[in-house]
């Protein structure tokens, strides 16, 4: 029995991503894949949080890039996301152009649909361009 046969149980059989001997990045968020496993403990409310620091995207008028901090807080009822699919989707939007409210809110709505959490608040802080920080909070 090899490492991976070890690790596998019905909570993970699904997932795709996680392990794979070669890792695609998507380039755009709509070919990205958020995986999800069964939620060990559904009958518990407990936060998850995600902070990525090195988030990229760019201007969708000047294609210049934006840089920021998202993080994401949520409380999962019957699925939770996948660490490694989640920086694969968050790296989709390194070439693709959005403003920040329009990041911010789709990555709420991918979480959503994904794993369908009690309740969800997705941040992002985008470092100054032109002297002006730009901070954006979506909750579901």
């Amino acid at each position: 029995m090899n490492a991976k046969e070890k690790q596998a149980s019905p909570a993970t059989d699904d997932l795709t991503l996680l392990g794979a001997r070669e890792t695609v990045y998507p380039a755009d968020p709509s070919e990205a894949q958020l995986e999800t496993f069964a939620n060990t403990h559904p009958e518990r409310e407990y936060w998850i949080t995600f902070d990525c620091p090195e988030f990229t995207s760019i201007c969708p008028i000047t294609s210049q890039p934006d840089f920021g901090h998202i993080t994401i807080r949520y409380i999962a009822d019957q699925r939770c996301i996948e660490s490694k699919a989640l920086k694969l989707y968050l790296f989709s939007y390194r070439n693709h152009g959005a403003f920040h409210e329009a990041v911010v809110n789709s990555i709420l709505d991918d979480l959503v649909s994904a794993c369908a959490p009690r309740q969800a608040t997705v941040t992002g802080v985008f470092r100054p361009r032109g002297g002006i920080a730009i901070t954006v909070e979506a909750s579901l």
